[in-house]
């Protein structure tokens, strides 16, 4: 079975992703950490995100065995991981990853922008998760301050609304719901809520 999950930035289809991958005992990938581990690396030796050359090199090299969450999920990185990933060459090098990774049994559970309509098409279940973009960057913000970051939150929802005209305009794989997906709006919904929503979803697909 492959769940694809897509949605905005902090729209909570990571939370979803690792939380169906356990209860259908399915392995998980969260692609948007391969285009931050890009992002990093191409940061990482004094490039700007945006040197096609150098992020595909990045791209190619890359090995999603040793991540480190922490440093990936930095503002910093995901406002740079929203810029290389809108390069076609970027996409390209990370295209067979993502899709023999959700080919390997017994199945997966994918969450990022264009897993429904570019990585698996023909995912047995598409959810599309969605919030406003204030309850995006509250989360976002929580997120930020827990792990001892000061920022104000006025900035995190400017940096949300930067990131989703990009993701949604890009001419590579814009973010956009699939035809047969089902939208999850998240936006008044807690962790429990939504898990158990997308849970009857699955579901009622199967069924």
């Amino acid at each position: 079975m492959i769940i694809a999950i897509d949605g905005p930035a902090a729209s909570g289809k990571g939370t979803l992703g690792k939380r169906l991958a356990i209860h259908y005992g399915l392995r998980h990938l969260d692609t948007g950490l391969l285009y931050r581990a890009v992002a990093h690396a191409v940061l990482a030796a004094g490039h700007a995100p945006d040197d096609r050359e150098k992020a595909a090199a990045a791209a190619q090299a890359l090995d999603p065995t040793g991540f480190d969450e922490t440093v990936l999920k930095s503002q910093v990185v995901g406002e740079a991981s929203s810029i290389v990933s809108a390069i076609p060459e970027v996409r390209a090098a990370l295209f067979d990853f993502q899709q023999e990774f959700a080919a390997t049994p017994p199945g997966a559970v994918l969450d990022g922008r264009d897993i429904g309509t570019v990585i698996c098409p023909q995912a047995d279940v598409k959810i599309f998760v969605t919030a406003s973009p204030e309850a995006r960057a509250h989360r976002r913000w929580l997120e930020f301050s827990a792990r001892g970051l000061a920022i104000e939150e006025a900035e995190v929802l400017a940096d949300i609304r930067r990131r989703d005209a990009r993701d949604s305009g890009r001419a590579v794989a814009p973010l956009v719901a699939a035809a047969d997906a089902h939208v999850l709006d998240t936006t008044a919904l807690d962790v429990e809520a939504a898990v158990a929503a997308a849970i009857a979803l699955v579901e009622a697909r199967r069924g």
